[in-house]
């Protein structure tokens, strides 16, 4: 796995990180303007991973979803909602929108402690039952033990098992013990097959943080310009605030582009921020979710 680091240039984890990521949070402030707040709504993917999650409440925020453009029609829909494989079919016989991706999270999440064929099987069971997107886990004590390939390969049998469906792949980079790490967990999940890499199960702290997904988006660009291939970022887990969002937004548009600042390249998964963000552009306390 050596070769597959060295072909791209890491020059820049030798670099300040903190102080440049602090530059960036700082300057956040700028982007706080109605559009971008709405823009940054339509990146969400609804999240509930919860123990009590049941199928009249995933039920039920479908409904939701599928109500804001009555509700708020100025608006722009979230991106997905994302649920336990087995909340999926609750999600698809609920939700009318057919823009709306139903993401499931997979693979033995959140500790991916698991046998591969038993991912690979939930992933695919998850698929048939009508989720869109998958989510899984890194295995992060194999990394840890520096079995890259099983990492690789784990990663490539799960894609391969979900066809044309967006596959995304959770570093856990709050357990990543460097930016390093984040970055070689990066390059590895991206060229195993992965169409975003994501931050966090949100199930350990640290969740997200803007030092990984800046590290994340080097990696990314980094990989456009070798391969051509253009791979989504998903911070997730902990983000409940615009200042949270905007501060995120800001790294992705510094580091990759407007042309990353969409649903298609860039999501931001959280359960608390739908209503803040609904709050902040309306200017009053908003709980709809």
């Amino acid at each position: 796995m050596k070769e597959l680091f060295e072909k791209y240039n890491a020059d820049f984890l030798k670099e300040d990180i903190e102080q440049k990521v602090a530059i960036i949070a700082n300057n956040s402030h700028q982007y706080a303007n109605t559009e971008n707040l709405k823009k940054t709504f339509s990146l969400i993917d609804l999240t509930s991973l919860n123990t009590e999650d049941n199928a009249e409440k995933v039920a039920g925020m479908a409904i939701q979803v599928d109500s804001l453009k009555q509700n708020f029609p100025d608006i722009p829909n979230v991106a997905a909602i994302c649920v336990y494989p087995s909340m999926v079919e609750y999600v698809r016989d609920n939700l009318r929108s057919n823009t709306i991706e139903i993401a499931s999270v997979g693979g033995g999440f959140p500790s991916s402690q698991t046998f591969l064929n038993i991912k690979v099987e939930e992933c695919k069971q998850a698929i048939k039952a009508g989720a869109t997107e998958i989510d899984i886990v890194l295995s992060v004590g194999k990394f840890f033990e520096g079995d890259l390939e099983y990492c690789f390969k784990e990663i490539k049998d799960i894609k391969s098992a979900i066809d044309d469906n967006h596959l995304k792949v959770i570093l856990e980079s709050g357990a990543l013990k460097s930016h390093q790490q984040i970055w070689e967990a990066s390059i590895l999940a991206m060229e195993a097959g992965a169409d975003f890499i994501k931050t966090s199960t949100g199930k350990q702290d640290p969740a997200a943080t803007t030092d990984a997904v800046y590290v994340m988006t080097k990696a990314i660009k980094m990989f456009h310009e070798k391969t051509g291939k253009k791979i989504g970022i998903k911070p997730a887990g902990g983000i409940a605030t615009k200042e949270d969002a905007l501060a995120y937004f800001a790294i992705v548009k510094e580091n990759l582009g407007d042309e990353w600042l969409n649903p298609e390249l860039f999501r931001i998964g959280a359960s608390r921020l739908a209503n803040n963000l609904l709050s902040d552009i309306y200017q009053k306390e908003i709980k709809y979710f």
